[in-house]
């Protein structure tokens, strides 16, 4: 067939002809006709609406006051492709038997320079219950300290009160002014970007914002008045592409312009400061919780420590993705030897986490042959990531006298796997990457020279963690068994 022909053959998705899809696609269980917006949303893109959208989809089916505004700070791809479609969009949750369901949450979509005067009207409607936002770390216009940049063009911009904004803290804050002008009552404002603390960095830049424009009495309102929980979202979203519209419209017996896919198992944890809405997003699956840095702890453990291990012993093994490596048995039991019985005995005790139960989960996701998980992406950016994935659980489990023979083996995997790629020549993707494949073309495959050599690294190993000998020394075992012909030995500790 060639490319585009299957658009010829179907009509496009949108209300009119929902009655066509074909059997086995689930589709909106309520009157979409009857939804009112409750919901602003900024950044629709695939995570959006292959997550935040998705749960409000199910809130829907009990109350018709969470429709989305979805907006677009930016681009208008979003709205070309949705607007004909009526917001309508497909989503296949990937497993072995995929399911394919099409979501009809978002009722319009704007494009916030396209739309100014629409959008402010949406963020002063007091309607509106929730404003959200998935614009990743960057769209927060944050220093690296988390403060305000104040010095990025377009925060000064807005700081001058030029309508229309150009930042997401432009258009917050503008539209609180226009709530609290009109005597309306605040919204609740949710960060939903992987960002540790979001919600309070997101209320901290929005109270900089209003103070830096000369808008005191606002930003004390603010701080007083608008909920800003903290949030963590979980679920892999593989992009859109030509074989998944092709799949998509196969399956739909409709074209949809931009369908969405992701992994079938999705997470929201939110901060209990939901008000009135706390029954609707804890009956529509969302976690409700006192400590959302619990959650987020446990998922930096025993998921991305997990992660990290999995991919620096697999690419030495030779694997290319989380499901090959997971396939081989040894690798795969070692990996769960580590998350039972070392990671999930450095978490506290938390209202509403299994740590079993959420580690049958994470195994269960890791084991899924529908995602393709490249093991060399998790693999990036290591000095960075070691720091919060393993060595935070490597300190604590020293702290408690237990071992640490297992969970510093993904560490010493990470330095062969620096080893390997600078021997030969390939490039390490890290924000130390010169520094590290300098220090890799150093080393000898002696386990004490090689590993001194990357513990005096500084930002990566503190030296309270780096100078103790049962650290060293279990690093230098790991390393030297990881060295071998045979790697495998590694994973019988």
């Amino acid at each position: 067939m060639a490319r585009g022909s299957f658009r010829l053959k179907k009509p496009r998705l949108n209300d009119a002809a929902l009655s066509l899809a074909r059997a086995g696609v689930r589709l909106p269980s309520y009157d979409r006709t009857e939804g009112q917006i409750g919901v602003v949303h900024f950044g629709p893109g695939a995570f959006h609406r292959a997550h935040q959208a998705f749960y409000f989809d199910r809130m829907l089916e009990r109350d018709p006051t969470f429709a989305i505004s979805a907006v677009s700070l930016r681009s208008d791809d979003v709205r070309a492709a949705l607007e004909a479609q009526d917001g309508l969009y497909s989503l296949t949750e990937r497993e072995a038997e995929p399911v394919i369901r099409i979501i009809g949450s978002i009722r319009e979509v704007l494009t916030a320079p396209r739309s100014p005067d629409a959008v402010l009207a949406r963020l002063a409607d007091p309607a509106v219950r929730i404003v959200s936002a998935t614009v990743t770390e960057k769209g927060y216009c944050l220093t690296p300290a988390g403060d305000l940049d104040l010095d990025q063009p377009a925060v000064r911009h807005d700081l001058g009160r030029t309508l229309p904004p150009q930042t997401l803290v432009g258009w917050l804050v503008e539209g609180l002014r226009l709530r609290r002008a009109a005597g309306h009552a605040p919204p609740t404002v949710i960060s939903c970007d992987n960002l540790s603390g979001n919600g309070e960095r997101f209320r901290r830049s929005a109270l900089q914002f209003a103070d830096a424009s000369g808008q005191g009495d606002l930003a004390r309102w603010i701080e007083g008045e608008v909920p800003f929980p903290d949030t963590m979202v979980d679920s892999i979203t593989p992009a859109t592409d030509d074989a998944l519209r092709a799949e998509a419209a196969d399956r739909l017996g409709l074209i949809d312009a931009w369908p969405i896919q992701r992994e079938r198992f999705v997470q929201w944890v939110v901060a209990d400061a939901l008000g009135d809405d706390t029954e609707a997003f804890a009956a529509a699956g969302v976690t409700v919780a006192s400590d959302v840095a619990a959650f987020e702890r446990a998922k930096l453990r025993l998921l991305n420590g997990a992660h990290s291990t999995l991919a620096y012993v697999g690419l030495g093994l030779g694997f290319e993705s989380v499901f090959e490596a997971m396939s081989d048995p040894a690798l795969s039991g070692f990996v769960e030897r580590m998350v039972r019985q070392d990671m999930a005995a450095t978490l506290a005790p938390t209202a509403g986490l299994d740590p079993n139960v959420y580690i049958g989960q994470i195994l269960a996701r890791f084991r899924n042959p529908a995602i393709v998980h490249k093991l060399s992406q998790i693999a990036w950016d290591g000095s960075q990531k070691l720091p919060i994935r393993l060595l935070a659980t490597i300190a604590d489990a020293l702290a408690a006298g237990r071992s640490v023979d297992r969970l510093v083996v993904g560490v010493a995997a990470w330095m062969q796997f620096v080893r390997r790629q600078a021997l030969v020549g390939a490039t390490i993707v890290d924000p130390l990457g010169a520094e590290l494949a300098e220090l890799g073309r150093r080393c000898d495959g002696v386990a004490a020279h090689d590993v001194a050599g990357f513990l005096a690294i500084r930002a990566v190993f503190a030296p309270q963690l780096a100078e103790p000998p049962r650290f060293r020394s279990a690093v230098e075992k790991a390393y030297g068994l990881l060295g071998r012909e045979d790697p495998r030995a590694a994973l019988s500790l």
